[in-house]
């Protein structure tokens, strides 16, 4: 009796959790739809409640396309976030293995104050990282968006915490077999960390091809516009015009869902494929 009894309340238990995700899914896909929805509307049907266009039309989606620089910005974005991506990593992967593996004077001093970054926003230092920026002469160029956005103490903390994790065993091997500090972060340290720079290259990318603050503070020349100040510009110069700035945001959501299920798959087959050997 009090198993049957049980497992029932564990049933209810079971149901109630999968309400309660399914409540959380449609509350986090219904602006997603709700976007597609309106990007495939007419101007006339823009503020009907349907979800379903009437006529779905495709002029908003061609309409940005081709009486909008669309294009440029897309190209501004992607090249500003694989640019600061692949950088990023590059550095980063070899910070991360310094400061867990290799021992100098400071090391730990070093790693706090770069941790100590998670408590200051860029709106804190927005103002002095500009007046930086514009010393240096890089006020409207590309430099200018690349450069600030490359160092990541997140991407660090991880890195580091990650390469901690890995034993010290095959480091020693790859010492005694004549390996120097190069050799052993080029031949055993990065192979090993797949999982995790995949990761961080996923998060890296989607935060710079969101992007907005930063961009509008130091670009203010229209042809190095990214995505997300182009709809924002795009968004007052047509303030009525929602269908137009709902094709635009569709524009720019796909390629990102697009390089996530690519990245995944990566994911997946990185933590099968790699570990010890």
């Amino acid at each position: 009796m009090s198993n049957s009894l049980s497992r029932s309340q564990a049933n209810v238990v079971r149901l109630v959790w999968m309400l309660v995700a399914a409540v959380l899914a449609v509350m986090a896909i219904f602006p997603l739809l709700y976007m597609l929805s309106i990007a495939f509307k007419g101007p006339t049907e823009v503020f009907k409640s349907n979800l379903i266009p009437a006529k779905p039309v495709l002029d908003n989606f061609i309409y940005v396309l081709t009486e909008v620089p669309f294009w440029r910005y897309l190209i501004n974005t992607f090249v500003i976030s694989a640019v600061v991506t692949v950088v990023a990593l590059f550095f980063h992967t070899m910070a991360g293995y310094a400061l867990a593996r290799l021992k100098f004077p400071g090391r730990e001093v070093v790693f706090l104050a770069m941790f100590s970054t998670f408590l200051v926003s860029l709106p804190v230092i927005i103002v002095p990282l500009f007046i930086l920026v514009r010393s240096m002469g890089m006020l409207n160029s590309y430099a200018g968006l690349i450069v600030p956005a490359i160092f990541n103490a997140f991407g660090i903390f991880l890195l580091r915490q990650y390469y901690l994790s890995l034993p010290k065993e095959l480091e020693e091997a790859a010492v005694i077999d004549g390996a120097g500090y190069w050799r052993i972060y080029t031949s055993v340290i990065l192979p090993l960390s797949r999982p995790i720079i995949a990761a961080l290259a996923i998060l890296f990318f989607l935060a710079n091809w969101n992007s907005f603050l930063w961009p509008l503070t130091v670009a203010s020349d229209q042809n190095l516009w990214v995505v997300q100040v182009a709809i924002a510009n795009f968004k007052s110069q047509y303030a009525a015009s929602w269908n137009y700035t709902m094709a635009a945001s569709t524009i720019v959501a796909v390629p990102m869902l697009v390089l996530f299920v690519i990245f995944q798959k990566q994911i997946m087959d990185s933590i099968k494929t790699s570990g010890l050997k």
